[in-house]
Formats: structure tokens, C-alpha cells, sequence
């Protein structure tokens, strides 16, 4: 009887099968919001300068410092400068009314606020022989000079950075329509089992609807994968065969991963087990519960992963063991948010086995379990916020006891 690995080596294990797969995949070139969530392929230096020009921070009167005395002094109004024009250079002597974001106009150096301006308003553009009293500035009041953000040529974002809004945003204030990115791994997607039907179909006595393919495909684009899903196989090894060799044969569809769920235990009917046999797969317990069987290894060359049939289960190893292991290798999805948080209630734990609940965090930092630890409460997992972690060797926990909880 083999010894349960731990999760740590096996969460190791599945890194080092995708990482050879991640590196020759190469980078495609996509619409900013099309990489949302995604990293970057490469370094991206800023090909201009923000902002490009210097301009006014606030509604106001740009004018020359040296114009004005620490008395204050009254200027003669010159033609307005709106966000986007050119303006004219300001002669001595003048002030232009200019928007907020609008051109420095040549020869000004500050921007007096239209409030602290004698009249608080700006007279109508087509007045003449305006004056307006304004109170002495120092240069570079109210003004945003050019480069203040990011100077032209300096980096702007490092490759691997995760794409948000924030990073999307800066790329198009560089002007930039298209970021590049590495190319998804496409995954082969299995669920297997005589007993699952698909949702929609007629759920005869025995049968069950198939909730695994749309959890784990659903997860899977989540973390930016591209899924080729090929329907139930059912429990015959040959159909089962014939599925992982479409997809994997030298001319046929091309994937980068494959991932079974169910048939992977040691039952009488595993048909995972029985279709890979002489394949160089292992089947193997992980100390964990739920989602203690696994397999791993290569069909056709191909990385495989075998998760367990129970819906908690599959969702559990694809978030402890293959979503990780995408983010150490091709720098996506961002890890599950990690915060420390207190037992609502007692816990006890199988010995030996790093237990993963379904919790609710509450705004106080509190944390409730929802439903009890088997792997088959789909309505538990759909009511849960947070995964809760129980390591291996700690058997019961007190209410108000720390545990470690992953956002989900």
C-alpha cells in the first residue's frame, strides 16, 4: 500500500509537469481587454511621455509668475486654452483662461485657481479688454509637467505583470491598442462515468446530471485556459482511449493538457485506471480530503491529470493542485487571496490528511462552515466564499480558533 503524498509534493509535481509545456507555447498579440487577467509576454518601455505635454491641474488663469508681485496685479485676459487645443504662446502681461488638462501655453510657468481669481469667473470668450486681478503663484503651481507620470523610454510595466484595469489603463494612455501575451494552454476536458448524463438530457433512475464538466470548464476559463470539452466517455476503456487519442494523435487536435474526472479511484469500474494502463501515468493517493485520489503523468507525450468524479472533489484538486501550479508557471491566474480567519464553530479532521472545507467569511473575520466535509454537497460549495484549510496532523480545532482561509 503506497504512503499518501503530501499536498506540497504533489502541488510540486504538477508544476514541473506543466512547465516544459508553458515555455514552448510562444506569445500571441491581443486587444487590451482581451488580456484582462492575463500576463505580460514582455517588457514594454513607455514609447512616449505622460503626460506627453505639460498641462493645468486645475480650472484656472495660466500666467507668468513673474508677472504677478507678491501685491498681486491685474492682468489682461487673452484668449481661452480648452482641453485638447494648441494654444498660443502667452505674451507678458496676460492671462489665458485654460481647463483643467488643457496645454501650458508657451511662456507661462503656473496656473492661478479660478476661484482665487477677482472675478471668480471666466469672462465670456468673446470679451475684450478684460482685466483680472490674481494673486502672486510660485512656477510650476497647478501645472503637470511633462513626464511627471512615466518619462518616454523608461520601463513602463515588467514582463509577468498581471494585466487589471489599472495596467490596461496605463497601455492605452500610451496609445497602445494591442498588448502580447502568452498563448493559453488549451486543455482537453474528460468527465467520465455510465451514470452522468448531461444537463438538459432525461435523468433516468441510476443517472445523475454531469455537474463536473461545467464547475471544473468554468474554473478553467477562469484561470485562462482555453477547454476543448469531448462530451461524457462513458465507463468502456476503449471509449475512453479512443477520446484521448483523437485529441492527442499527430494530425489531430492539438491540446497542451488533459484532465479526466472520476475513475481514478480503486474501485471495480475505475475506467481512468484501466484506460491508461501501461501508459506512463501514476495513481496515487495525496493526504488530502476530499480529493485524496489523483493520477498524473503523459499520454501521448501529453501532460495528464486525473482528478477524482465526486463535484467538490474535482473542484478542490483543480484549486489546490493545477490553478497554482498555473500561476507559479505561466504567471496566470493571480493566487486565491490567502487571510487567516475564526472558527465559527469546532472542527474535527481525519488525521494525517490536510482537510479543505467550504466556509463563509462574515465581515467580522468570523468563518462558518457550509455543509459538513463530504465531497458530494454541491449546494454547500455553491453557498461558500472561502476554502478553509485544516493541515494534516491537526485533528480537532476549537471554536475561535486561526485557520489559514482562500478566497475564492
Amino acid at each position: 500500500m503506497s504512503v499518501p503524498r503530501s499536498v506540497a509534493v504533489h502541488r510540486q509535481a504538477v508544476m514541473e509537469l506543466l512547465a516544459g509545456v508553458a515555455i514552448t507555447k510562444g506569445n500571441q498579440s491581443v486587444p487590451l481587454l482581451q488580456a484582462l487577467g492575463k500576463p505580460l509576454a514582455a517588457d514594454i518601455y513607455a514609447p512616449l511621455s505622460l503626460p506627453p505635454f505639460a498641462n493645468s491641474q486645475m480650472d484656472g488663469f495660466a500666467v507668468r509668475s513673474q508677472d504677478i508681485p507678491s501685491s498681486g496685479a491685474e492682468l489682461r485676459v487673452t484668449a481661452p486654452v480648452p482641453a485638447g487645443a494648441a494654444p498660443a504662446p502667452l505674451k507678458p502681461g496676460f492671462a489665458a483662461p485654460i481647463m483643467t488638462g488643457a496645454m501650458i501655453p508657451e511662456g507661462a510657468d503656473a496656473v492661478v485657481p479660478i476661484e482665487k481669481a477677482n472675478p471668480s469667473s471666466f469672462p465670456e470668450p468673446a470679451a475684450t479688454d478684460v482685466l483680472v486681478e490674481l494673486p502672486p503663484v510660485a512656477p510650476g503651481t497647478y501645472v503637470r509637467n511633462s513626464g511627471s507620470d512615466i518619462e518616454k523610454g523608461s520601463m513602463a510595466l515588467a514582463a509577468g505583470t498581471l494585466l487589471g484595469p489599472a495596467q490596461l489603463g496605463l497601455l492605452a494612455a500610451l496609445g497602445l491598442a494591442t498588448v502580447d501575451i502568452p498563448q493559453p494552454l488549451r486543455v482537453l476536458l474528460v468527465t467520465t462515468g455510465d451514470e452522468v448524463v448531461e444537463p438538459g438530457e432525461e435523468l433516468t433512475a441510476g443517472k445523475i446530471f454531469d455537474s463536473n464538466g461545467t464547475l471544473l470548464e468554468a474554473s478553467m476559463r477562469q484561470a485562462g485556459l482555453d477547454v476543448v470539452r469531448s462530451g461524457i466517455s462513458d465507463d468502456h476503456p476503449a471509449s475512453l482511449l479512443a477520446v484521448l487519442q483523437q485529441h492527442t494523435r499527430q494530425g489531430g487536435p492539438a491540446v497542451d493538457l488533459i484532465v479526466t474526472t472520476g475513475g481514478v479511484s480503486k474501485g471495480a469500474y475505475e475506467v481512468v485506471r484501466q484506460a491508461l494502463a501501461g501508459h506512463p501515468v501514476d495513481f496515487l493517493p495525496v493526504a488530502m480530503q476530499p480529493g485524496g485520489p489523483q493520477g498524473l503523468g503523459t499520454f501521448n507525450g501529453v501532460p495528464f491529470l486525473g482528478f477524482p468524479g465526486n463535484p467538490v472533489s474535482c473542484l478542490v484538486s483543480f484549486e489546490m493542485f493545477l490553478r497554482p501550479a498555473l500561476s507559479e508557471v505561466v504567471g496566470a491566474p493571480a493566487p486565491r487571496p490567502v487571510q487567516k480567519a475564526r472558527l465559527a464553530e469546532a472542527l474535527t479532521s481525519p488525521g494525517g490528511k490536510h482537510q479543505v472545507r467550504r466556509g463563509t467569511l462574515a465581515g467580522n473575520g468570523t468563518i462558518h462552515m457550509e455543509g459538513g466535509a463530504g465531497s458530494h454537497l454541491v449546494h454547500a460549495l455553491a453557498r461558500a466564499n472561502a476554502l478553509v484549510h485544516i493541515p494534516a496532523g491537526v485533528t480537532e480545532l476549537t471554536a475561535g480558533a486561526e485557520v489559514e482561509v482562500w478566497m475564492l
